[in-house]
């Protein structure tokens, strides 16, 4: 049921520069949507909420005076015209020569290139200063200890986290991976080159299994891979999340819950956590799990060619 007063998210202020008034626009929904999902990823890129907002409202409306986007966005002048200058150092906001001065900014898709040129040359910097962070390492004096193995784990928010601990697992398997997918995986490890990996592993002589849920998209993206070393296969089987077993030694698996809902708050999307550990009873409960299933596809597969 529609509520009769909606979110001021959903409304926009601007300035009629004929009339000398404010007016306020209601934003149309999908225009709204894009908008949040142009936010979280230039937030991503480094922007800070505020600042993404400042840089959205003048890319949208054009060449504005730091009070009437102070007024547009509800900020505090001073932190405005801070935010103001903090993008005009990152060449996403210039000052026009007008008195009073004024705002403009950068077109979006150059905006775009300088923010990920700007992240890439920062990590460029980070792997260069890598030797000499860990020769500073060694040099601090540390107490010595026996290393103790404990059963631990982690848990970890977002597909990038994800991704990156499941190739961190992948460089360190020697003897068996046995992985399990859901259709939802299998076109995005595809397309990330994390198929390719498991392929140039089992070429090494490292066993891998690899089961997919079956649907047309596992189907499709299997037959695309033509995989010459690694096994794999495909079974009839639901809620099972992705599954990730190395050397029966560590796991990784995903989990999914719902983002907190509240009266004023639109149904969030589901976000994806996922749960590392070496936990040995539980890391060879799922590999007896993932056993059972690459034998019930051997059997059906048997059973296939029998009729």
């Amino acid at each position: 049921m529609e509520t009769l007063v909606e979110k001021t998210s959903a409304f926009i202020r601007l300035y009629d520069d004929k009339t000398g008034l404010w007016k306020v626009i209601k934003q149309d929904r999908e225009a709204l949507k894009s908008l949040n999902v142009i936010e979280e990823a230039l937030m991503k890129l480094g922007l800070s909420k505020n600042e993404t907002k400042v840089y959205l409202f003048l890319a949208r409306v054009g060449e504005k005076k730091a009070s009437e986007i102070s007024e547009a966005l509800s900020l505090h002048r001073t932190e405005t015209y801070r935010i103001l200058r903090d993008l005009e150092k990152r060449g996403l906001v210039s000052s026009v020569f007008e008195k009073p001065l004024k705002f403009i900014a950068t077109p979006f898709e150059r905006a775009i290139d300088i923010l990920i040129e700007t992240k890439k040359l920062k990590l460029k910097m980070l792997e260069q200063k890598k030797e000499k962070l860990l020769d500073a390492w060694l040099l601090i004096p540390r107490p010595e200890f026996e290393v103790e193995k404990k059963e631990v784990f982690q848990i970890l928010e977002g597909d990038e986290q994800i991704d990156l601990k499941a190739n961190e697992i992948l460089s360190r398997t020697e003897e068996e991976i046995c992985i399990f997918l859901t259709e939802n995986d299998v076109g995005r490890l595809y397309h990330s080159g994390f198929l390719d990996k498991l392929e140039e592993l089992s070429r090494k002589g490292t066993s891998v299994k690899l089961l997919a849920s079956k649907s047309p998209k596992s189907i499709f993206f299997m037959e695309k891979m033509n995989f010459q070393h690694a096994e794999h296969r495909i079974v009839e089987v639901d809620d099972i999340p992705f599954l990730m077993i190395s050397d029966r030694e560590e796991l990784l698996f995903l989990l999914k819950r719902n983002g907190n809902n509240t009266l004023n708050e639109k149904k969030r999307k589901n976000r994806t956590t996922a749960l590392w550990t070496n936990y040995e009873i539980l890391t060879r409960t799922l590999y007896k799990l993932f056993t059972q299933l690459w034998d019930f596809s051997c059997e059906k597969k048997m059973k296939v060619k029998v009729k």
